[in-house]
């Protein structure tokens, strides 16, 4: 399918520079892309691609000013970054109305389960005993749906996805291949003889709507009530919520982050990857957390920025690891001045004088 510079102008918004009868069928990167297709440009540091591209369209911030002519058709917005994704979320859309309904077989769904409109389920599916399924419900292949859980309207559960027994999905969750939801929580009591007792998990999880949760991410059921992931969340793949954890609305947690149980964090948090967080904390609205930083205690000032592992301030998390960097040169110096005090004694001690400090 091909689409014109005009065409694209015209759902983006945008104002044209360049031919508008263009054509694209294809999106590319920057400095990969070819005559056949579209790209964006929002980092300055990509900037330097923009005349060399073969890429027949570029979407441009509107207040790029360019140093060289560019082949390329430029379409100009306030945020190239978010018109790209609309003008993909629109793709997305075209293609959707192609996507499958009805029930492959084989697949197993329970006579107590409540089945809505133009849902697909995908082979070697199992639905539960008086589990609900809203309106455009896309399961696919190789999927479980436990007994007492419900899904909202347009949610979509990619290959091999399981959610547990008693769980809830608002409307338009999207769980990526391998996603776990409703694993009992980590708990075990310890024993007089050393060994450890499982305490039953007997809560839920709750997603609320618009979540995305990536490829082989877990979130641990509650011991008793609710791990809760609020509206508008993003999780990346390989991350941990454990039982009892609340993620706030518009949280967003990058990959391999792993979030012990009771943990409650605020909302429009952004968690960088590799960071661990210990349990029963709270972390206030806002809270920006540097990749592979360990946090142990709780956070009280929103949009707080933090570094390092235990995690600390982020200017002076930095600051710290520039004295850190140079802590040779110091010692150096350090070494050079006790002998010049050395020396200075000494002199002083030969002329009979005394060297106060």
């Amino acid at each position: 399918m091909q689409i014109s510079a005009l065409q694209i102008a015209t759902i983006i918004q945008g104002k044209l520079e360049g031919n508008p009868e263009a054509k694209v069928s294809t999106v590319g990167r920057i400095e990969e892309a070819d005559e056949n297709s579209i790209c964006f440009i929002a980092n300055p540091k990509y900037e330097e691609y923009i005349y060399t591209s073969k890429a027949a369209i570029i979407i441009v911030n509107e207040t790029l000013e360019l140093s060289q002519p560019v082949k390329a058709t430029l379409i100009r917005v306030k945020d190239a970054y978010s018109s790209f994704a609309f003008l993909l979320e629109k793709y997305n859309e075209i293609i959707a109305g192609t996507e499958k309904t009805g029930i492959e077989q084989p697949s197993f769904i329970s006579q107590s389960a409540k089945i809505g409109k133009d849902v697909y389920i995908g082979a070697f599916s199992y639905i539960g005993d008086n589990a609900v399924l809203g309106n455009g419900v896309k399961i696919y292949p190789g999927s479980y749906i436990g007994n007492h859980t419900s899904l909202g309207d347009n949610c979509k559960l990619m290959p091999g996805v399981k959610v547990y027994d008693n769980c809830s999905l608002g409307n338009s969750v999207v769980l990526h291949s391998g996603v776990v939801i409703g694993g009992d929580g980590f708990g075990f009591a310890p024993q007089p003889d050393h060994t450890y007792k499982k305490i039953p998990q007997i809560g839920n999880v709750i997603i609320e709507d618009n979540v995305e949760i990536g490829a082989n991410t877990t979130v641990d059921r509650a011991t008793m009530g609710s791990t809760v992931i609020r509206k508008g969340v993003k999780l990346d793949n390989l991350i941990m919520v454990g039982h009892n954890a609340e993620i706030g609305e518009n949280t967003v947690i990058a990959a391999q982050t792993g979030i012990s149980g009771s943990t409650k964090l605020g909302k429009n948090c952004l968690i960088g990857g590799q960071v661990g967080i210990v349990g029963h904390i709270h972390l206030a609205d806002g809270t920006k957390v540097n990749a592979q930083s360990g946090l142990s205690k709780t956070i009280t000032a929103p949009n707080t920025t933090l570094n390092g592992s235990p995690a600390f301030e982020y200017k002076s998390s930095l600051k710290s690891q520039a004295i850190f960097r140079n802590l040779p040169e110091l010692q150096q110096r350090l070494q050079k001045l006790e002998e010049t005090v050395q020396e200075l004694t000494a002199l002083l001690s030969s002329q009979n004088l005394e060297y106060k400090k």
